[in-house]
């Protein structure tokens, strides 16, 4: 996947194959908006009016970087997780052992979306660093990077309770959901503030 067009891309997410799927589609919103924070420091960088936050804006471009080349690796890793659980569901439902192997593919199958969340939560300090320190001129994109980010966070929530539901053992899902809904929590209300503070700004709401 890494190596396809965005019309490759997106004809193959439009398909009935099984991946990519959600979980890459939100992997692929955390790359986007990984991707627009390392634009804005980039636009910020060497500017004199901004010299002041010189360390700190190339701190940002390098987390950036590792982020944006994380969350395109779970594109792909999105989409090898989940095809031992699509190899489980295939097995006969009176097959001695399937309900140990169907158990274990959907904890194969939630590591990636659980990823794509704690990802998502990392983006999100960088996000209010840039609405600060970034530059005037592309404070619009640190709100649509917030907006990407948010949209990763909520699509890979949905992408570990689909998988945690169907599990034996409920003491494992409950304990993956709790971790789950504390990172979206702080995650989703994060990015909904900085995206609310963009739109003030560029209203005028805050002159």
């Amino acid at each position: 996947m890494d190596n396809m067009t965005i019309k490759e891309f997106s004809a193959k997410l439009s398909s009935s194959d099984p991946v990519p799927g959600g979980g890459g589609a939100s992997a692929l919103a955390g790359c986007l908006s990984a991707a627009l924070c390392s634009m804005v420091a980039s636009l910020t960088s060497g500017k004199k009016k901004y010299a002041q936050y010189q360390e700190d804006i190339e701190k940002i471009l390098l987390r950036t970087a590792e982020i944006t080349d994380d969350m395109r690796s779970l594109i792909r890793k999105d989409a090898e997780c989940f095809e031992p659980l699509s190899k489980a569901y295939g097995i006969p439902k009176d097959t001695p052992g399937r309900d140990a192997l169907l158990e274990d593919a959907l904890r194969t199958a939630v590591s990636a979306p659980y990823e794509i969340l704690r990802a998502s939560c990392e983006i999100l300090p960088l996000l209010s660093e840039l609405s600060v320190k970034g530059s005037a001129i592309a404070v619009s994109d640190v709100g649509v990077a917030a907006a990407m980010c948010r949209a990763a966070a909520e699509g890979a929530v949905l992408n570990v309770y689909i998988n945690t539901k169907l599990m034996k053992d409920r003491a494992y899902a409950e304990n993956i959901n709790k971790e789950t809904a504390d990172m979206a929590e702080r995650c989703v209300s994060g990015c909904a503030l900085i995206y609310s503070s963009v739109e003030s700004r560029l209203k005028g709401e805050n002159r």
